[in-house]
């Protein structure tokens, strides 16, 4: 199935969006946002139209990152009702995947203030994303 960038769930429009986990000897990788909604988050994006899930998290973790994704593993796929973006679009479906990768980092300035590996005990204190707040708690690392 190909991933539509826009669509319909419940007669409401929403966005597909792909997010990354990359978790590198007892490490994650998240970024501080340069663009709304703030706060820190593993490497995210929408998926473009015509884009399947799988090409979108590679190139969001490269323009991002920087980073070359070697391995994915699909950990859920979930629609999100509250989770808003700048575009005015309140829902989001999404696809997150556990990411091997290769490379050093090379992050995008204007999409991120920062990038750089967090313990489990400093993602608990950061200011995250909302939607980030809730794939940590679901993965049992906050």
């Amino acid at each position: 199935m190909s991933d539509p960038k826009v669509g319909e769930h419940n007669s409401a429009t929403i966005h597909y969006s792909v997010g990354a986990v990359i978790h590198k000897d007892g490490r994650y990788l998240l970024i501080d946002r340069g663009v709304p909604p703030p706060g820190f988050a593993g490497v995210a994006g929408h998926i473009d139209e015509g884009e399947e899930a799988k090409e979108a998290i590679a190139r969001e973790v490269a323009e991002e990152t920087g980073l070359h994704v070697e391995s994915m593993e699909l950990l859920w796929e979930e629609f999100v009702e509250w989770n808003w973006c700048s575009k005015g679009v309140t829902g989001h479906y999404w696809y997150v995947y556990a990411c091997e990768v290769s490379g050093e980092i090379a992050r995008d300035e204007r999409e991120t203030k920062s990038a750089g590996w967090y313990s489990a005990e400093e993602i608990k204190v950061l200011p995250l994303e909302r939607v980030w707040e809730y794939w940590f708690q679901k993965l049992h690392i906050i």
